[in-house]
C-alpha cells in the first residue's frame, strides 16, 4: 500500500500538476486575460505592503532559481566543476536559508496585512488567502528541511531529490522509487510544491508569468469606468 501511494504521489501526481499548470495557464491567458493580474491592494497600508512585498519577492526569486538550478542541473556537471555533494548541500542550506528568512519575514507581513486589516480582508477572496497560506506553509516546510539536512551533510538526501526531479522531467520510469525513503519533511515539501503548480492557473499566482510586454498583446481595452457612471 505504501509503495502504491508513493508511486501515485511522486510518479503520477507530478505530471497531473504540470499538465494543469501549463494548459491551465495558457487557457486562462487566452480566455480570461483581464483576470491575469496580481490584484494589488497597494492603496491600503502601503508601507507594510512595500516592505513585505519586496522581501517576499526577493526571497522567493532566489529560492525558485536555487531550486530550479539545484534540482535540474545534472549531478555529473557538479562533479565536473569539482563541487562535492557536501559543498553543494552546504551552499544550498546557506543561500536557501538566507533567502527563506527574508521571504518568511515578507510573507508574515503580507499575511498579517491581509488578515488583520478589515478593509483588505473584506476585498480578499478565498483564493487570495488560501494561496498565501499555502505558500507560507511551503516556506516553513522548506526552512524545516534545512534542519533535517544538517543530519545528511554527505548530500545523500539531496542526491535522491535531484535524481527524482530529473527523472520526472526526462519521463524516466520508476522516478518515485528515488524518494521512497527520504525524510517525511522532504515528501511534504515536494507534495505541497507540486500542489502549488496545480492551483497556479486558478489564482493570482498567474501574474508570475507576466512581463510588461505581454500587455501589448491584449485584445481591446480594459473597461475601468463606464461612461456616465
Amino acid at each position: 500500500m505504501a509503495e502504491y501511494v508513493n508511486t501515485l504521489l511522486f510518479g503520477f501526481y507530478p505530471y497531473l500538476c504540470l499538465t494543469v499548470f501549463l494548459l491551465g495557464s495558457y487557457l486562462r491567458f487566452e480566455r480570461d486575460q483581464y483576470s491575469w493580474r496580481s490584484g494589488s491592494s497597494q492603496l491600503l497600508r502601503r508601507r507594510q505592503l512595500i516592505w513585505g512585498s519586496n522581501l517576499f519577492h526577493i526571497g522567493i526569486l532566489v529560492i525558485f532559481v536555487g531550486h530550479f538550478v539545484g534540482l535540474l542541473t545534472p549531478i555529473a556537471f557538479f562533479d565536473w566543476l569539482g563541487i562535492s555533494h557536501t559543498a553543494k548541500q552546504l551552499m544550498a542550506m546557506l543561500i536557501g536559508g538566507v533567502a527563506g528568512f527574508f521571504c518568511f519575514i515578507g510573507m508574515t507581513m503580507l499575511i498579517h496585512r491581509r488578515l488583520f486589516d478589515p478593509r483588505i480582508r473584506k476585498t480578499s477572496s478565498f483564493g487570495d488567502i488560501a494561496v498565501l497560506l499555502l505558500l507560507y506553509t511551503q516556506l516553513i516546510l522548506g526552512l524545516a528541511s534545512i534542519l533535517v539536512s544538517l543530519e545528511h551533510l554527505d548530500g545523500s538526501e539531496m542526491l535522491r531529490l535531484m535524481t527524482w526531479a530529473q527523472d520526472i522531467v526526462m519521463f524516466r520510469a520508476g522516478a518515485a522509487d528515488g524518494v521512497a525513503n527520504v525524510h517525511i519533511i522532504f515528501k511534504l515539501h515536494l507534495f505541497l510544491g507540486m500542489t502549488l503548480f496545480l492551483v497556479f492557473p486558478f489564482t493570482r499566482l498567474v501574474h508570475a508569468w507576466s512581463a510588461p510586454i505581454w500587455y501589448l498583446g491584449r485584445r481591446g481595452y480594459q473597461i475601468v469606468r463606464r461612461r456616465g457612471a
